[in-house]
């Protein structure tokens, strides 16, 4: 991955080969988002916006011919993140406008992709029903919930805002891998929330939670920036106490296999950001600290 990352950086031809040969892939959209993202990162916003306008020509066809805004969406969230992180040089701020680009784009969908939706909608109506027959056979009745457009919208939402944000943190991977080696590491290690954000953050998704079943995939949009906070305090407890990679493997299988140990980690989140627990950690001695300015900086 690295040798693609300096390869994308080898010149603007490189850089243009690679975003727009992703850009119309429904499989590799995510490779040019976050070569997008490094671009801008690195290069600044009108050398990213430029690629941007190129990217938006094999996105756009791919929307017009199949109806599918997928690649379109990721390459606007993911711009819009790196644009914020170039601006701003905060990881934390970055990922928290994440919850702006997943609302925002969720909304645009319910504006002017209902044909979209319904199809959606009558795709899981019948992949549901399948489920129930078959789950009925044994001779109990079996009903499951379907999904309505809403609650669609605000799941693709919620998803191109975290597959946004993977590919800044990406991005953000290659940047350091090429101008700052192990600088990413340490600025993920330091992600971390005020109580005051945190709070808003999970009060506003307990409230859309409460809503009802329709809402509950909205509410996932915010808790994304304590997910990859609380992420963030799993690797720099790793890396404080000296503990082996597999600990993190092991940790990773579980988080996806068990919904309660997502809420769990939220949880920590918060009390996180009134206790501070990085400070009360022992540290293994001998870790230097890397400074973001060197690869921050403009390229002449």
């Amino acid at each position: 991955m690295r040798s693609l990352a300096h390869f994308v950086m080898r010149g603007r031809l490189q850089a243009l080969l690679i975003i727009v040969a992703g850009a119309g892939s429904l499989l590799f959209c995510w490779i040019s988002a976050a070569a997008l993202a490094l671009v801008t990162l690195r290069k600044g916003a009108g050398y990213g916006a430029s690629l941007f306008m190129w990217a938006l020509l094999p996105a756009g066809t791919l929307l017009y011919a199949y109806g599918d805004s997928g690649p379109m969406t990721l390459l606007v969230g993911t711009m819009a993140l790196a644009l914020v992180l170039r601006s701003t040089v905060s990881l934390s701020l970055s990922i928290l406008a994440g919850v702006g680009v997943g609302i925002l784009i969720g909304l645009v969908l319910m504006a002017f992709s209902a044909e979209s939706l319904s199809q959606l909608v009558a795709f899981f109506g019948e992949f549901l029903g399948g489920l129930e027959e078959q789950l009925s056979k044994e001779g109990q009745t079996v009903v499951l919930p379907r999904p309505e457009a809403g609650q669609i919208a605000g799941m693709l939402g919620a998803a191109t805002a975290m597959v946004s944000i993977l590919c800044l943190l990406l991005a953000r991977y290659w940047q350091a891998a090429l101008y700052n080696p192990g600088g990413f590491g340490t600025e993920f290690r330091a992600l971390r929330y005020s109580m005051m954000v945190s709070a808003a953050l999970a009060a506003v998704a307990i409230a859309l939670w409460s809503f009802g079943e329709q809402y509950r995939s909205w509410a996932m949009i915010c808790l994304l920036p304590l997910t990859f906070a609380g992420l963030a305090l799993i690797h720099a407890r790793v890396d404080a106490l000296g503990q082996s990679k597999m600990w993190l493997t092991w940790f990773y299988i579980i988080w996806l296999l068990f919904d309660p140990v997502k809420f769990m980690l939220v949880l920590f989140v918060i009390a996180d950001s009134r206790i501070n627990f990085r400070q009360r950690w022992p540290k293994v001695s001998g870790k230097e600290l890397h400074k973001h300015d060197e690869y921050d900086r403009k390229d002449d």
